[in-house]
Parts: structure tokens; sequence; C-alpha cells
């Protein structure tokens, strides 16, 4: 296979111990991530082989270390802009059946040798630019990679798939956000399956665009799509240019807390391991061509979740005043096109997915627990919220 960007693309050897790494990446032993993690991890046995588009962000690399514990092959793609780091990584690179290439979504070629070589059976497409505030000051990107890049993942895609005879069993899970449906009024019901696409920012816009161009080549070309809408996720390894993490660093730093407005903007949160759990009960119990809403079930107005993230900073880490994180609140100029409230239906999931995933970390009780990362779920938990919208008839 060709070289690119000086990374050499390989199959792995069965079994997959193939790894395309720059060399100057720090190691993580096996060993110590299971220590530490207190979570098993299925060694020797692979049963789906997974591309993963983006897999050097946040939520890409929190799914390839998923798939990689349910035993399937991964190999991520990521062209490693600012928001990708080999350190998210460092979990899934010591385990068996993983490879990271270096490379672009838009390089069809790169993409169509992955996945013959590979024999990919399952794409998630995660690689986007996603932050609202750069796609206002910068939207170009936005357009480029949301709406370019993934044309040309889905045109490699279908070419491959077509030229393989079009395997049944070969998905194509397009990921996006729940933003697309604009926002609602403060007695508005939740999104569902009805609600309309009405994007309000650059960002939002063109990820619209990208699930139609998904839903178009599921009905015109029947390649086997699913797509998947999210609300505001949290977690671990996000970017620090997102809320949470913002609040949380300029807190510790003694700068003020920006918050938008009259802070009453509302988001429903979706803890990053409960969205890729829903990520793959989807591809293995969606219908081919139907688009699943994922919910956290906690709406909170931001205001509130600053106030929750100064409250627990008190206790765990106070200012040496004495005083709390909350005098740190500043309230900004709001930025334009701002949504006043998304939050994604609360409802028991529909049918093609059942409810057996359930959320490990609301968000209330990951802010007060913030050092049980790896704790096993409690039982009782609100159920994941998977919800069908409409199918676009093949």
């Amino acid at each position: 296979m060709a070289e690119r960007d000086s990374v050499r693309c390989i199959r792995p050897a069965l079994p997959p111990t193939g790894l395309i790494w720059p060399d100057a990446a720090p190691m993580t032993s096996l060993a110590s991530w299971q220590e530490n993690a207190n979570a098993p991890i299925m060694l020797g046995r692979h049963n789906k082989t997974l591309l993963i588009t983006g897999g050097a962000g946040f939520i890409g690399s929190h799914l390839a270390d998923l798939a990689l514990a349910h035993g399937h092959r991964v190999i991520v793609l990521d062209v490693l802009t600012y928001a990708g780091s080999l350190e998210n990584l460092e979990i899934a690179r010591c385990q068996p059946g993983f490879t990271f290439v270096k490379g672009d979504i838009g390089d069809r070629a790169l993409v169509e040798d992955l996945l013959r070589a590979h024999q990919v059976d399952r794409v998630f497409h995660l690689a986007a630019e996603s932050h609202v505030d750069n796609s206002i000051t910068g939207p170009e990107p936005f357009l480029r990679t949301n709406v370019d890049g993934t044309f040309h993942l889905l045109e490699a895609c279908r070419t491959v798939w077509e030229r393989s005879g079009r395997p049944d069993g070969f998905r194509f899970i397009h990921i996006s956000t729940d933003e697309v449906f604009g926002d609602l009024g403060p007695d508005d019901p939740p999104f569902d399956e009805t609600t309309p696409y009405r994007p309000s920012s650059p960002y939002s816009a063109s990820k619209a665009a990208s699930d139609l161009f998904a839903r178009a080549w599921f009905r015109t070309f029947g390649l086997p799509v699913i797509v998947t809408n999210c609300s505001n996720n949290f977690g671990p390894r996000q970017h620090t240019e997102k809320m949470i993490p913002t609040m949380i660093r300029c807190a510790l730093a003694g700068r003020p807390l920006p918050v938008y407005g009259d802070g009453r903007n509302v988001r429903d949160w979706l803890y990053v391991g409960d969205h890729c759990r829903g990520l793959l009960l989807a591809s293995e119990r969606g219908q081919l061509g139907e688009t699943y809403c994922l919910g956290g079930g906690t709406e909170l107005p931001n205001i509130e979740l600053v106030g929750l993230i100064c409250a627990n900073l008190d206790a765990l880490r106070p200012r040496p005043d004495g005083r709390s994180y909350a005098d740190q609140i500043a309230f900004v100029t709001d930025r334009p096109g701002h949504d006043r409230r998304d939050v994604t239906l609360s409802t028991e999931p529909r049918r093609n997915c059942t409810s057996a995933t359930r959320p490990k970390r609301p968000l209330p009780r990951a802010c007060a627990r913030p050092s049980a990362a790896s704790s096993r779920a409690q039982s009782g938990r609100p159920p994941l919220k998977l919800v069908r919208r409409h199918a676009a008839h093949q």
C-alpha cells in the first residue's frame, strides 16, 4: 500500500497487532491501565472491524476504548488538528487489535485503502469541526470538514461497498448533534422524531447538511447508513475550549467564569461513555436509514451548571481566601444565534433498540463524584435515550 504523509497503512496480522504511531508518542502499559481503570479487556477475541474517523478526539477516543473492550478491532483515522491528541489514545494503543492512521477523511484513496485492507465492517464518522464560537469567527473550516469531508468519506465508503458486492453487514454510522434542530421555547416539548431541522449557527448548519448527505446516500445509493444526534457531552478528555473544562480551568486560575447573556440558556447533558455505548447499540440494533437521538435526561440552565461546578470546587479545592468560586462568575455579551434551549426527548428507546444500556454518569452525580470515573453503574438510573427519527425509505 502506498505511503502518505510518512504514515504507512498496513493490514494488521492475526491476531491484530498492527500499530501506526509516531515514534515520539509516550506509552502507557496495559497493566497499569487495567489497574487504574478497573475495567476488564477482552483480549484475543475480535468480532468486528471498526473505522473511527476523528478517533483521537474527545468522543472518538472513548468510542475506541469501548469498542476494543467489547472485542472489536479498531482503526482510528485522524488528521490531528488542534482538537485531536495522541494522548487521548493512550488506553487504546496498549490493546491488541488497534491501529492508528494519521490522515484526512477527504483523502478518498487513503480511506478506500483502509476499508479494503482492513475489511472494515463499521465506519463511525466523528471527524468534525464542532465549536460553535469558532464557526462564527471562521465558518469556512466547518464547510470544508463537516460537509465536503463527509461527502468524500461517503463516496469512498460507497465505492468500496459496491465493489465488494454490497455486503449486508456493513454499516456507516454518522454521528451528529441535536443542535441541528435549533432551539426550543421554555414550554416546548423536547426534540423528537417530528422536529424539523432549523440550525442556528454555521456549525449546526454544516452538521445538518452532513446529516442530509448521509441520509441521501442511503435513499439514493442504498449505502447502509444510520444517523445519530446527541445532546451536549461531558467527561474526561474533553477539549479545554468547551464549557465545563473552561469553567474549571478559569476557576482554578482565579479568572472570571464567562457566562453568556443571562445564563438561562438550557442544555441537556450526556456523559461521553453513555453516548458511546449508545453508538455501539445503534450500530448493532438500529434500523438502516433511521436517525436516533441520544439524550442524557439532565436539563440544566447554564448558570445552574456553573453553580454546580463552583459548589463542587468549593468542596474539593477551596479558594485560599475562603470565598466561593461562584464569586468569579461574570456575565458576558451573548453570542449571535445562541440557542435558548436544546433538550433531547426523554423517553424510553423506541423499537429496534432496547433499554439494556443505561446511563452510568448523570451530570449532577458526575460533578459530585469526580474521582469515581471508573466506578461501576448503580441500579435504578434513568434509561439512555434512543429516539427513532424518520426513516429515509429506500
